[in-house]
């Protein structure tokens, strides 16, 4: 049962993430795992297989995003288009507590 909680508080954060986060986060922790199980020294082997698989899994995860956003007209209805161009959502998050724009 301990288990099944640390490994639910490690991946639940994943869901909040973009396509390229979540890729890096599994590549790192899938390259640290392999690396330490496959190299002579393991922390060596941690440290850059977490590295290569944490750059492995954002190029993957960002070539499968689709680049459109979510928005909401004025009667509350939600439909999909492309987004702004040189769009970046964390600025602007970070100015507005509700941001009309949903990366996917």
């Amino acid at each position: 049962m301990k288990k099944f909680v640390i490994l639910a508080a490690l991946l639940l954060p994943l869901g909040a993430c973009s396509q390229t986060e979540q890729g890096a986060a599994i590549g790192g922790l899938g390259g640290a795992a392999i690396g330490s199980a496959v190299a002579g020294d393991p922390v060596e082997g941690a440290v850059i297989g977490g590295a290569i698989g944490a750059v492995g899994g954002a190029l993957i995860g960002n070539a499968s995003e689709r680049g459109e956003c979510r928005y909401r007209d004025r009667r509350g209805r939600i439909y999909e288009a492309r987004c702004p161009r040189h769009y970046d959502r964390s600025r602007y998050y970070r100015r507005h507590h509700r941001d009309r724009y949903y990366r996917y």
